[in-house]
């Protein structure tokens, strides 16, 4: 497994080994010892989600207030542009974003730690995407970011309108711009 930095430090990119031929492939898609060895962290995941969304979706930016996730993400059909928000308020990227395009073909996966807001935007027909969490799903500690926050701006790759859901049209912007 390849780890790699983004601009923000602690939010990694993670290249799992990929083993083909002319039947197909194989990879180890997460393993909890290389997970901790690559990444440098303890965390044990609790649940694993499916999204299937539409072209032209914009789900998030989701956290949890006092129950954070940390969130292990990759895509196994289509193609997202995924974004984590540093929103740990003593963290010197706080209100920064980090974003990549996941894709069914490069099995890239994005490690963000608990304490980031989370969201994708799906950039071809349909996206199916899996997602670990270090923490379980609470509804009552669910909030949401604004997608389009003038101040952490976030440079989504929009060729119309997102469609978003009522919850997502009314997030809340992080900080006063």
């Amino acid at each position: 497994m390849k780890v790699t930095s983004t601009v923000i430090p602690d939010v990694l990119i993670i290249e799992p080994r990929v083993f083909g031929d002319p039947r197909g492939f194989f990879f180890e898609s997460f393993n909890q010892r290389e997970f901790n060895a690559a990444t440098g962290t303890d965390f044990s995941f609790v649940q694993d989600n499916h999204s299937r969304s539409a072209k032209g979706v914009l789900r998030g930016l989701h956290y949890q207030v006092t129950q954070p996730q940390g969130k292990l993400v990759r895509v196994v059909r289509g193609a997202v542009f995924d974004v984590a928000v540093d929103i740990r308020p003593a963290s010197p990227t706080f209100g920064q974003w980090a974003g990549l395009e996941l894709n069914e073909d490069d099995h890239r996966q994005l490690w963000m730690p608990p304490g980031f807001a989370h969201g994708f935007l799906v950039l071809g027909e349909s996206a199916d995407v899996l997602y670990k969490t270090t923490e379980y799903y609470s509804p009552t500690d669910e909030a949401c970011l604004a997608w389009d926050d003038p101040g952490i701006g976030i440079q989504w790759p929009l060729r119309s309108p997102p469609i978003l859901s009522a919850k997502d049209r009314q997030g809340r912007k992080l900080k006063p711009v």
